[in-house]
């Protein structure tokens, strides 16, 4: 049996060494080792042989199994290596010819939008400022003046975390006010930023949608007022808008963060089913503002006596649908391509006031 496995041996390193491609090596490896290979075969007869005689054979058997796998990987490293070189010697580029047309990307409207916020504000002085998206009760609620029975903590208002140990539940931020809340914790006035950021609400429609994005800002200072929270907002919807005279009026209304409050319209008109913004007899609202309430500066730590200041926030959505004439808030989110090539922007074309904020 002995000279019948030398010659097996033999046999299966002689056809590993004649093989002069990769192909050929494959099939010398089915044959002696496939499932059913010669030499496969010979380890499962090991079952048929004396028990006296099975320890010895099965080592000799699986030692001819090892040499023939050696060298066939072996040569199959050898093979490979000479043609990826004969390959290498017959593919050549012509780096002269231009280069294939690449699929040209584009910038979702709602990054476009952010950015060309964060530019505006920018000029003006305001820092970007970031948050976490899942929020505690005080950040998010209590921080902000919003009592126990307010109906914003309402479950069918908000997502909320499941109960924790200690009876509390985490919620997925209402607002990016948590922010606002946060960086007044951690800096001492002055401080000027806008936060942008995802929200979560309980609701879904042609116009809203459980995840969407809001941009906030907040001022807190000494000498900051009324006056001044009216000229940022003016200057930014003209700028944003790109209407250099669009009228803008404050009405008076309730926010739980800010007193006096206010909510922003610009005007507009709707003749014919088509909305126009400009000084055309119309009004719509596009988001809401005021000056921070003490309870909310001594929350954060900050005396409402020697500081004040004023926050304002709107839908990123909102402000693009309006600009960008998109009528159907849920495409923002379908990862529509058509879609996207139809709205979306060109990747270099980085919004600035000095460049341009859309093109």
């Amino acid at each position: 049996m002995s000279d019948d496995l030398e010659a097996i041996r033999a046999k299966w390193l002689e056809a590993a060494t004649a093989a002069t491609s990769t192909a050929e090596l494959a099939a010398v490896q089915v044959g002696a080792l496939g499932k059913s290979g010669e030499i496969t075969g010979l380890v499962k007869q090991l079952g048929q042989i004396a028990p006296e005689r099975r320890k010895e054979e099965g080592q000799r058997r699986n030692q001819l199994k090892e040499a023939v796998a050696a060298a066939i990987e072996a040569r199959r490293a050898r093979l490979e290596a000479e043609e990826l070189e004969a390959k290498l010697g017959t593919d050549r580029v012509d780096v002269s010819l231009p280069p294939a047309p690449a699929p040209e990307g584009r910038i979702h409207p709602i990054s476009q939008t952010i950015d060309e916020i964060v530019a505006i504000f920018g000029e003006m002085g305001f820092k970007v400022a970031e948050g976490p998206d899942i929020e505690d009760d005080f950040h998010n609620f209590t921080a902000l003046n919003i009592p126990p029975e307010h109906p914003a903590r309402q479950m069918h208002d908000t997502f909320y975390l499941p109960e924790r140990a200690d009876g509390t539940r985490l919620v997925l931020r209402t607002h990016t006010s948590p922010v606002q809340v946060r960086t007044m914790q951690a800096t001492t006035p002055p401080l000027r930023i806008i936060a942008p950021g995802r929200t979560y609400r309980c609701d879904s429609d042609m116009t809203h949608t459980p995840m969407f994005h809001q941009v906030e800002g907040l001022i807190v200072d000494e000498t900051t007022h009324m006056g001044h929270l009216k000229g940022c907002i003016v200057d930014f919807v003209r700028a944003f808008f790109q209407v250099a005279d669009l009228p803008v009026r404050f009405r008076p209304s309730f926010f739980p963060f800010t007193e006096p409050s206010a909510e922003v319209d610009i005007g507009c008109s709707r003749k014919g089913g088509e909305l126009k913004l400009g000084n055309y007899g119309d009004w719509l609202e596009i988001m809401g503002c005021g000056m921070v309430h003490p309870k909310v500066l001594e929350a954060c730590g900050i005396d409402s006596k020697r500081y004040q200041g004023f926050a304002f926030g709107m839908g990123i959505e909102r402000v693009a649908m309006l600009k960008y004439g998109i009528p159907d808030l849920r495409t923002f989110f379908e990862a529509d391509l058509r879609w996207l090539r139809h709205y979306g922007f060109l990747p270099l074309d980085v919004p600035s006031l000095t460049g341009g904020l859309s093109r």
